[in-house]
């Protein structure tokens, strides 16, 4: 009902704003063959057809509110169709509608449903973290995935999926009660009766079959009309992690859903793109922070001896060394004192990380917790050793350790930020750190590039993870 009101209210407003806009407070109308309909009667028409239009393209279906893009692109998706369908029926009939009216209508009216949505998905988060507004969901399939997807699922709750049961796909000679999964298990037959039966008992409004559900096709078929008719949803896992939904593609072939997953290629157009793009944004930032640098720049001389700057040996592209830049924030000895550290270690893996870290000067202090060090490293973007947005920068001591997988960071530049910059920073765990990198080098996009940017200012004024 909210998202209903909230959806009319937006488009309500915006064609008024519209209206008021292009006419001002007179009347105007538009001929539509021998009759002149007044503009505040097309405002009601279009008030109808956009709100009407939002559900016809599927934008308020539960299962995309609250978590990914989908509902947001369902929104614009609505509106540029109804305004193309607008435009062909004006064309075709040659009626002459005001086009500083739609000018202002489309752009602002997109502007406030997206608006509208954002506000109401923060509430929903914030109902789906403190466990309200959760879909009741079975997981079937077997006992390793079931217990992955459960994971995933319980990091996520604001996608609102909320296991309850577990069905076991396994073998007649394993019973339940050998198999290990985090949820209570309510069955295990893979035939059709057993499963709905499950279903009805726990009260799933979802159920999700992982990929290691053995279920027979003609089971699987079934099963879907039986949910279909008890109005209760079906979602296929298959067993793909870390994988974004423009490497997706749907094919269907001969009635199977075949799923192809494509790997982004960092090279040809796509690289000169990227490039160009860190060449223009570090010019600009340098541009913009050169005065607040300058400032930085006489704090730090003035808060302690030593160099200004503070070089690094670090792994680029390939394992290749350059010379990291930051403003120096420890002590001039700080690497000779790192041994009598080691002992006091909070960091996991080869990541040395200390919360207190006796080294770090006061003004060093204050950088580092709004990432102010980093600063230098535009120089480091602008020479082509690094990107702004990519993996972390290892230490060569770092790459040493790296198994085949943490390896594929290497496949792309280091950033300045990226995904371990606004999902934690130092709070990150190696493994986390490892995760995201290869999620990153993997699902790369220059969309992904511009919404990690925006999302590091947020991160840097939040501080957290900083230190």
């Amino acid at each position: 009902m909210s998202l209903l009101l909230v959806d009319l209210v937006a488009i309500t407003w915006t064609v008024a704003i519209a209206e008021l806009v292009r006419f001002g407070v007179a009347e105007r109308s538009l001929d539509v063959g021998s009759v002149e309909a007044p503009y505040a009667v097309i405002s009601l028409l279009l008030d109808v057809a956009w709100w009407s239009a939002l559900g016809v393209f599927g934008a308020r279906r539960p299962h995309i509110l609250g978590y990914g893009p989908e509902e947001y692109k369902r929104v614009a998706t609505a509106s540029l169709w109804l305004f193309g369908a607008i435009a062909v029926v004006s064309f075709t009939f040659r009626l002459e509608m005001a086009r500083g009216y739609v000018a202002v209508a489309l752009p602002l009216g997109i502007a406030s449903l997206l608006a509208g949505r954002w506000l109401l998905r923060k509430a929903l988060i914030r109902n789906r973290r403190s466990g309200t507004d959760m879909r009741r969901v079975l997981l079937v399939g077997s006992a390793d995935s079931i217990t992955h997807l459960n994971q995933q699922l319980g990091n996520h709750p604001e996608a609102g999926y909320a296991p309850v049961a577990a069905y076991v796909t396994t073998p007649a000679v394993e019973a339940p009660d050998d198999v290990a999964t985090p949820l209570p298990v309510v069955g295990s037959l893979s035939e059709l009766e057993p499963i709905v039966a499950a279903v009805e008992a726990c009260g799933a409004e979802t159920v999700a079959l992982s990929g290691g559900a053995a279920l027979a096709p003609t089971t699987l078929r079934q099963l879907g009309w039986e949910l279909a008719s008890r109005d209760i949803g079906m979602i296929m896992a298959p067993a793909l992690t870390d994988v974004a939904g423009p490497r997706i593609h749907m094919q269907p072939v001969a009635g199977l859903p075949l799923i192809h997953v494509t790997t982004p290629r960092l090279d040809g157009a796509k690289a000169l793109a990227k490039r160009g793009f860190d060449v223009a944004a570090a010019l600009v930032l340098l541009a913009l922070f050169a005065i607040p640098m300058a400032v930085v720049a006489a704090a730090v001389k003035l808060d302690s001896q030593g160099p200004l700057l503070f070089r690094q040996l670090r792994a680029g592209r390939a394992g290749e060394p350059f010379s990291m830049l930051k403003f120096r924030s420890m002590v001039p000895d700080a690497e000779a004192r790192l041994a009598e550290l080691r002992p006091k270690n909070e960091g996991s893996g080869p990541l040395f990380k200390l919360q207190d870290d006796p080294r770090v000067t006061r003004v060093g202090r204050f950088m580092r917790r709004y990432s102010i060090d980093e600063l230098p490293q535009l120089a480091n973007v602008l020479k082509g050793e690094m990107s702004l947005v990519g993996p972390r920068p290892p230490l060569p001591a770092e790459v040493a350790t790296y198994d085949r997988s943490a390896h594929r960071r290497l496949l792309v530049k280091p950033g300045l930020t990226g995904l371990w910059q606004v999902s934690g920073r130092s709070d990150l765990s190696w493994d986390d750190s490892i995760r995201l990198d290869l999620y990153y080098v993997e699902n790369w996009s220059m969309v992904q590039d511009v919404v990690i940017l925006f999302r590091t200012f947020r991160a840097v004024f939040g501080t957290a993870g900083a230190y």
